[in-house]
């Protein structure tokens, strides 16, 4: 029957276009439907509004900068970019956000572990917050946080007995990357721990793995690729973040001014030629981290399976 259902699939445009249930038989122009991606109804339409939609959303603005930039000679761009407040503004960009996506890696695992692996009462309100900073507008976070670790803020006056500074410093700065790209590294971490095959720890105890070595042989080698993913992630939204930063950074230059400042500053005096130097600037230094970073991934992800 298996044969014949095979003949009937091969030779039925001259047959009869409907079914057959009782024989299992089906149409056939339904079957190479299902099976041929290319005769898809809608597939033109649709990919070219795919590719129109990114290339009105994605390329185009980054196109214009180009072109923006390009209109600087060579020696106006090194002028610009070469300024000591402008190297030291992205240098305290990446520094803090790397050290925001560390953080995050670290404390996103352990939630992203406590909401996958434990149950408690008022889980979802947990969960449920983590999406928080992705709702909240980001000058909203920047006025909260710095009404937090101000001098005289609830948290910024205990701070202060220790002679610790946090809001118009450095600190301040990481402390609003923090907030809000942390949900990126546990919303890519959750699925694959929920996806783990529980079987896998079994064996490994059986065999008389401990804890920790089930915890680092088999539960983190399985996460690497999403948390590598979740920090590259997490990396691009600090690296541009401008809104919360505005507020808790002071915008003092060479101390506490970040690039996406300096940028908006070249904008407050129409400088655009400047303000595009600097963008494009940033966007090659970002997209050569998150290409290596999905190298990383990449590797990981290659390493790990072929096991």
């Amino acid at each position: 029957m298996f044969f014949a259902s095979r003949l009937f699939l091969r030779h039925s445009d001259n047959l009869n276009p409907f079914p057959d249930k009782a024989n299992g038989v089906y149409r056939c122009r339904k079957m190479k439907i299902l099976y041929s991606r290319a005769v898809l109804p809608g597939f033109k339409t649709s990919f070219g509004l795919t590719l129109f939609w990114l290339g009105t959303m994605v390329v185009l603005p980054f196109i214009m900068l180009f072109l923006s930039t390009i209109q600087l000679s060579w020696q106006d761009f090194w002028l610009t970019v070469s300024n000591q407040r402008v190297i030291a503004s992205i240098l305290l960009s990446f520094k803090m956000a790397l050290i925001a996506t560390v953080v995050n890696v670290i404390f996103g695992t352990l939630i992203a572990w406590v909401l996958v692996r434990y149950q408690f009462k008022g889980k979802s309100v947990v969960n449920a917050l983590i999406d928080l900073p992705f709702a909240l507008p980001t000058a909203v976070a920047g006025i909260v946080l710095a009404s937090l670790y101000a001098p005289n803020g609830l948290f910024g006056q205990w701070f202060n007995l220790f002679g610790v500074k946090i809001a118009f410093t450095p600190i301040g700065i990481a402390i609003a990357l923090i907030f809000v790209s942390f949900p990126f590294v546990v919303r890519a971490i959750q699925p694959v721990l929920n996806d783990l095959d529980g079987a896998i720890e079994e064996a490994a105890t059986t065999l008389g793995a401990s804890r920790f070595t089930i915890l680092r042989r088999v539960i983190l080698p399985a996460l690497y690729p999403a948390i590598i993913g979740g920090a590259g992630m997490g990396l691009a939204r600090s690296l541009g973040e401008y809104g919360s930063v505005i507020f808790i950074a002071g915008n003092i230059p060479l101390v506490s001014e970040i690039a996406p400042l300096i940028i908006m500053s070249k904008l407050d005096i129409y400088d655009m030629q400047g303000a595009s130097a600097v963008a494009f600037l940033m966007l090659l230094l970002a997209f050569l981290v998150l290409f290596l970073i999905n190298l990383w991934q990449w590797y990981l992800n290659r390493h790990y399976t072929s096991k």
